[in-house]
């Protein structure tokens, strides 16, 4: 493939319209006489409910009507989970006992959303509190939340291979820990969002939605509505951002779909901000118990451990995955002959947990990387050295221990290239220096692989008559940048300009399968569907230009000139085949009118990016405040399509990964109550808190997919928390100290 397009830092194709303020996201679309919708939330985290009286709230002008779950069917929010996963379903509106504080409990629809709140406020609900369990730990033994599933043990399994007794018996140093995961909210600058729209002559439902899948929820509400897949239509307007937030189908969308369909009219709810703090899932929240064993020479012998997932208080499509899908990644880029390892998901008094950017990756690289630069220090061995000697150096395909199967790696060569391009050793020696004057300087590492990629997808390509295409992709966008990813597939297989390409995507309409976006899995799958496509549309122009030229088509090209014959300088430009295309008279035998393709791509086996970053900090003795001097990341993910992308996606997960090192934590207090429900109170990272980053590639092509492409989007979030939290650790001199690293818990270790 040549790289006339591949390869090229081309500039975001949707940027401009964002940027001159004509997005359209879900809270600025509107229709004639549209209802809105406001939710009355538990502000218990576990209870009994009982009588909820709306009577007053519905003498508010305005007040259209007030849905509890007595008015409604016994529908839930889809949930996912494996045979044996105890999974409890998340009710659209509570039933009898709400778990969790902001657990939806009644539902007002009126002409305005100042009418919908006043009412909420009147509504009068009768609780009766019970005991919380909002810490996994503690749940493990409690009364079950759910009585029916007896137990608040949703999974539980183990994986072992090799003889771990045996290795660490033999043991020359064994270190341990209990590694906190926090959990940590999502944040999309755009909460969620839904507006339903029933068209009773067609019996058509119309659901606009941020989403990160609308071909799923057509699926899940068509499903709990009782409806055909072709009465329910999903259109995604720009979405600003998701970050695995938005993949589950969540109550609020399957409730606003119904009263729509229910009422027969327009209806809209658009999440607050507290809102979401409170009932969009919470990523990571897992606890680990985990020992590793190492020889004299500083080679892993083995691991062993368990790691608790806190689920909160429902199974969404996406909560029961991160663990087993942590445990999965937990041998991460090194040879671990041993592991033993059992994997909990505990049902808890909070905020229901799923996918947010890494979805379990962030969590096994987090605990290795932990516990490697604990082995180093125990040897006394460099953190590059100690790495470098547990590298897995091949062959490739690599089955792990724990059952992933690595496509192609190079872990040695793309830590060596991070030192060299860091000057590591003159980095240390900077540090040393820096120690002599007193100041409190440190150097984290990270090495990981994760994993990306998965399903199937769907892609079209249509040049129209007046030489302009369109493109049509089953995935769907928030924010990466993917249109022009897939726009300079396009223009170097059929020799087209990118500013005569667009992108059709987020649409149930005009595609009608899809997988959506999620995992990373863009680029890999989306656009090697959509790579085939373009390939069937090259073909065709091949036969045809053969056709006008006299000549075979396996002898056409694409050439600088034209579409010709190859070592020739006959040819004909891309208008002339596509005027050909659409004149039946003129076209060869057989072949019919129009130049059109669609394809559809399956990817056999996931792929496995990897990469190391390093970071060096500074911490104030006197403040406990934490400043990043240097931060560098050296990242492969295969064939990189358009390297601005690629250092964007780079960019926007470091920011989350340090946010979760040094800043970023939901808390519960011992009744359950969330006391980070605001910005107020939950700490986001700032600009001028996040440091210049220096980005670097790599690139080991993926034999999974045609384009040869891994994703990239979750690397960063993967690699920064560890390499972050090693630095701070090495600058104070501490064997460990749990996230997030807040001035305040930094002070009071320098106190000491």
């Amino acid at each position: 493939m040549s790289n006339r397009y591949i390869g090229q830092p081309m500039k975001r194709l949707e940027d401009g319209k964002l940027i001159q303020g004509q997005g359209q996201y879900l809270a600025d679309l509107t229709t004639q006489n549209l209802l809105h919708v406001v939710l009355v939330r538990s502000p218990y985290a576990h209870a009994r409910l009982g009588q909820i009286d709306p009577s007053e709230a519905l003498q508010i002008p305005g007040v259209v009507a007030i849905y509890t779950s007595k008015d409604l069917p016994h529908i839930f929010a889809p949930a996912s989970g494996a045979r044996d996963s105890k999974v409890a379903p998340h009710p659209v509106l509570a039933r009898d006992t709400v778990r969790y504080v902001g657990e939806p409990v009644a539902a007002i629809v009126a002409t305005s959303l100042a009418a919908a709140e006043d009412a909420a406020l009147q509504i009068y609900v009768d609780y009766d509190p019970l005991p919380a369990h909002p810490v996994p730990l503690q749940a493990l033994y409690a009364d079950p939340l759910h009585p029916e599933l007896q137990t608040n043990i949703a999974l539980q399994r183990t994986t072992r291979s090799g003889d771990s007794a045996e290795a660490f018996q033999k043991a020359h140093k064994v270190v341990r820990a209990q590694l906190l995961q926090q959990r940590v909210a999502p944040a999309p600058m755009e909460p969620r969002g839904i507006l339903a729209s029933w068209d009773g002559i067609r019996e058509v439902l119309t659901v606009w939605s941020s989403t990160q899948m609308p071909h799923d929820l057509r699926s899940a509400v068509a499903e709990k509505l009782g409806l055909a897949e072709n009465q329910v239509r999903v259109i995604t307007p720009d979405v600003g951002g998701a970050f695995g937030a938005k993949i589950n189908v969540y109550p609020e969308e399957i409730l606003v779909a119904y009263l729509a369909k229910n009422l027969g009219k327009s209806v809209r709810w658009v999440e607050g901000r507290g809102e979401s703090f409170s009932a969009t899932i919470h990523g990571r929240a897992q606890v680990a118990e985990l020992e590793m064993a190492f020889d004299a020479d500083g080679k892993i012998l083995g691991l062993r451990g368990r790691v608790v997932a806190d689920l909160g208080a429902y199974a969404l499509e996406t909560t029961l995955g991160n663990v087993p899908g942590t445990i999965l990644m937990l041998q991460g880029p090194y040879e671990i002959p041993t592991v033993e390892l059992e994997m909990l998901g505990v049902y808890t008094n909070a905020t229901p947990t799923g996918a947010y950017r890494g979805a379990g990756r962030p969590e096994a690289t987090y605990y290795l990387e932990r516990l490697m630069d604990m082995g180093a220090r125990e040897l006394g061995l460099d953190p590059a050295e100690i790495r470098r000697r547990n590298f897995i150096q091949g062959p490739f395909p690599y089955k792990t221990r724990t059952g992933a199967k690595y496509d192609s790696g190079a872990y040695a060569e793309v830590l060596q290239k991070l030192l060299e391009v860091s000057r590591y050793q003159v980095l240390r020696a900077e540090q040393a220096q820096a120690r002599s004057q007193g100041r409190l300087v440190g150097i984290g590492l990270c090495s990981y692989v994760e994993i990306t990629g998965y399903g199937w997808d769907t892609g079209g390509v249509r040049i129209n008559p007046d030489g302009s295409a369109v493109i049509f992709t089953g995935t769907s966008p928030h924010g990466q940048g993917t249109q022009n990813a897939f726009v300079q597939i396009v223009a170097e297989r059929l020799g087209l300009s990118p500013d005569r390409i667009s992108v059709v995507q987020g649409d149930t309409l005009a595609i009608p399968y899809g997988m959506g976006t999620a995992g990373s899995r863009t680029l890999s799958v989306g656009g090697s569907a959509v790579l085939k496509a373009a390939d069937e549309v090259r073909a065709k122009v091949q036969r045809i230009a053969a056709h006008l030229l006299e000549a075979a088509p396996e002898d056409i090209d694409l050439l600088e000139q034209g579409w010709g014959v190859r070592g020739t300088d006959q040819s004909v430009s891309l208008e002339q085949v596509i005027a050909t295309a659409f004149n039946p008279r003129k076209l060869p035998p057989g072949l019919e009118p129009g130049l059109e393709g669609h394809a559809s791509f399956a990817l056999k086996d996931a792929n496995y990016p990897f990469g190391a970053h390093l970071a060096m900090v500074e911490v104030d003795p006197e403040t406990g405040q934490i400043s990043i001097l240097r931060y560098i990341a050296v990242d492969d993910c295969g064939l990189v399509v358009n390297p601005l992308l690629f250092e964007g996606q780079q960019h926007g997960g470091i920011a989350q990964g340090i946010g979760q090192a040094l800043y970023e934590g939901m808390r519960y207090d011992a009744e359950g109550q969330n006391l980070t429900a605001s910005l107020l109170e939950y700490a986001l990272p700032r600009a001028d808190q996040i440091p210049w980053m220096e980005p670097h590639r790599h690139q080991t092509p993926s034999p999974t997919n045609p384009l040869g492409v891994k994703g990239v989007g979750e690397a960063g979030a993967i690699a920064a928390t560890p390499a972050v939290v090693n630095a701070v650790l090495d600058a104070l001199g501490l064997a460990h100290l749990d996230m997030p690293l807040t001035p305040e818990k930094v002070w009071k270790q320098i106190s000491l």
